[in-house]
């Protein structure tokens, strides 16, 4: 009788989460697996096609594959610069320096601007007239970068301006640093070991599991780069910075092809679902927890 009381208040206790889960997660998959199969405009009624949208996706809309190479571009690029920058910030911010709490506070202080506010404010970095950028190289005699406008140089771009808020990933890493246990770094000190193999053997084994998460949520939120490219370029120059998200929602909402975006947006599931099961069963080989004897 206690076993199934319990477990009627664990099914009491879980429902609002399911219950969002279905409304919330379920219940738009369900709709967008259908309409992905219909012609639809938003205003008159949907013609069933089958499964021409997804045909038309893969052999006849060029864009489509322009979208996905500067997605897999922007991440493959941004995700591990991200990680790496971050985790030596991290590093450096976990030692004991006097003010220590203003630097980490300096650090994180991007990350609590508005995606907005910062778009804007980059844009005024990369301006070719007046932008701080080519001020700086004209300054050492070097000649003005066209940075938004020139095909070669619009994805290092927002690669870079994406390294502006990693303040974030910053802390988390901080956080896993402070609670790796005094008494292992010591040991391997009293061992002989130097910094690197602190960092090596200690460090990163035990970090391991934050660095797993950070580039598990890296790539998803890079997969979905859209606010930067819409409104830096609104994926120019000639489509070099066209990222899948934008492409799908002009599709959607400047060419009214609803169901042709419907389509475009489980492919991005699908891709982004088979990516994240690759780096999880890479994580077997390098991905260490704690108590874990294999």
């Amino acid at each position: 009788m206690k076993i199934r009381k319990e477990a009627v208040w664990g099914w009491v206790l879980i429902t609002p989460l399911t219950a969002g889960l279905t409304l919330w997660v379920a219940f738009p998959v369900g709709v967008a697996v259908v309409m992905s199969l219909f012609q639809w405009n938003m205003i008159s009624t949907p013609k069933f096609i089958g499964l021409d949208n997804y045909l038309f996706m893969l052999f006849g809309d060029h864009l489509f594959w322009q979208s996905v190479y500067v997605m897999l571009l922007y991440t493959l690029t941004s995700v591990p610069l991200q990680l790496v920058l971050a985790f030596s910030l991290a590093l450096l911010l976990n030692t004991r320096v006097k003010g220590m709490g203003i630097f980490r506070t300096i650090y994180y202080l991007p990350s609590l601007i508005p995606i907005m506010v910062s778009t804007a404010l980059w844009m005024f970095l990369y301006n070719t007239q007046f932008g701080l950028f080519n001020l700086i190289l004209e300054s050492v005699g070097l000649p003005g970068l066209e940075w938004l406008k020139d095909p070669d140089l619009v994805i290092p771009s927002l690669v870079f301006m994406s390294l502006w808020s990693v303040g974030n990933i910053v802390v988390i890493f901080l956080a896993g640093l402070q609670s790796i246990p005094k008494e292992l770094l010591e040991a391997c000190a009293i061992d002989g070991g130097n910094a690197w193999h602190r960092l090596n053997h200690v460090i990163r084994p035990m970090m391991s599991p934050i660095i797993f998460y950070n580039l598990v949520m890296g790539i998803i939120g890079g997969l979905q780069t859209f606010t930067q490219p819409y409104v830096m370029t609104n994926g120019g120059p000639s489509n070099a910075s066209l990222t899948y998200v934008l492409h799908l929602y002009k599709q959607a909402f400047q060419f009214s092809k609803m169901g042709y975006a419907n389509a475009l947006a489980l492919m991005l599931l699908v891709v982004t679902m088979l990516i994240s099961w690759v780096v999880f069963r890479s994580s077997k080989s390098w991905v260490h927890y704690e108590g874990d004897r294999s």
